[in-house]
């Protein structure tokens, strides 16, 4: 059994999740809820983005996107999926490896609903990931789907969440002298019981 006492212990590894974003809302000094995203494409190159994870479920992460989009057509194609989530003001980090599932559903539009209307008409608007002529063409585009969708937009069929449901979750804290600790969960199916490590630094 790994001694893990103050902010590692539990027996939920998505519940310390939620504890350690939850501290780090009341530090971090903007999106706290921010991820590194990496996907891999076709050839095998790995690709990394900043996107803003959305919800902890009880078995999952959830963040949304544009199904167009690079990110999107990579985790579609792979079906996995990996993100870390650092936060400075703590000195922890959190790294997660899963496989990916859509969230295409009533969860996802009363989402998309709770978005400001100007990301929602944004949402509409952009191709994301495709070439753009110029940021006036993309405006122009916005006017037209304003007027198209009104004050209402619904979430359009291309935009939706992604759930990463995780075989890998680690835990990281910075220690002195760099003798950080280190947790690694892991499970080989969600159904699965979690096998618990501590890691060198």
């Amino acid at each position: 059994m790994t001694d893990r006492t103050g902010i590692f212990a539990g027996e939920d590894p998505f519940e310390i999740a939620r504890s350690w974003l939850k501290e780090a809302e009341k530090s971090e000094p903007n999106d706290p809820n921010a991820i590194a995203l990496s996907t891999v494409d076709a050839s095998g190159m790995p690709n990394a983005r900043m996107v803003l994870l959305k919800d902890i479920e009880d078995a999952a992460f959830v963040f949304y996107t544009n199904y167009g989009s690079a990110k999107a057509q990579e985790i579609d194609s792979a079906g996995a999926a990996a993100f870390v989530m650092h936060w400075k003001s703590l000195r922890r980090q959190i790294r997660v490896r899963g496989h990916v599932s859509r969230e295409e559903g009533p969860q996802a539009d009363a989402y998309f609903e709770s978005r400001s209307l100007k990301s929602r008409l944004g949402a509409w608007a952009s191709n994301q990931s495709q070439p753009l002529n110029s940021r006036a063409e993309l405006m122009a585009k916005v006017a037209k789907v304003t007027a198209a969708h009104g004050p209402s937009p619904k979430r359009p069929d291309f935009w939706g969440g992604y759930r990463i449901i995780p075989t890998e979750i680690e835990f990281w804290a910075d220690g002195a002298f760099r003798l950080h600790d280190r947790f690694r969960w892991t499970r080989e199916a969600p159904e699965k019981q979690w096998e618990i490590a501590r890691l060198n630094p």
